[in-house]
């Protein structure tokens, strides 16, 4: 089957290399759009999204507060990799379905973001740094909303690795009942 969604799905993979090159305002308002898009639980529309530069100071304290938590020394790149662009996506604490619809959304942004060329990388690995003591600090540097928490987060830029897309075995993945 020819199909243009399935095959940018099918090359999509994890960035873990950008350029200095920025995206434009238009490209990152393109990504959003496609997480906005994304359904929601009770169509609750509960995602908050935050868009935070590469060079902006609270990653670098981000990245030491998850390098300090896992008890790692500095790494040769951030937790990032030296993207131009972050998204970071949060959302209502209470809402049984929030961790589904972000996962949701941050796969629509990933897709609309490999389709037009740029690489990304979705990022988890902050999660306890953003939960952890310095959670309101973070909180309120990243403009995640009151009663709102880290879910997710979208790493976007101009990829300069050629990482192979991650392989599967469907034999053993899928069951047909």
């Amino acid at each position: 089957m020819d199909n243009q969604v399935l095959e940018v799905i099918k090359k999509r993979s994890s960035a873990r290399a950008y350029s200095d090159e920025e995206i434009t305002k238009e490209q990152i308002e393109k990504v959003i759009e496609a997480g906005l898009q994304g359904p929601t639980g009770m169509n609750k529309k509960e995602i908050h999204f935050t868009v935070v530069k590469g060079s902006a100071p609270i990653l670098e304290e981000l990245d030491e507060e998850k390098r300090a938590l896992r008890g790692q020394d500095k790494q040769p790149h951030n937790f990032y990799y030296e993207a131009p662009v972050l998204i970071f996506l949060s959302a209502e604490d209470d809402f049984k379905w929030s961790k589904v619809d972000s996962g949701i959304a941050v796969q629509n942004m990933a897709i609309a973001a490999e389709s037009m060329g740029l690489g990304n990388l979705i990022i988890g690995c902050v999660y306890d740094a953003l939960h952890g003591e310095k959670k309101a600090y973070f909180d309120k540097a990243l403009a995640i909303p009151e009663g709102y928490s880290f879910q997710i987060a979208l790493a976007v830029g101009h990829r300069t690795d050629n990482k192979t897309p991650h392989d599967y075995d469907a034999a053993v993945q899928v069951s047909y009942l």
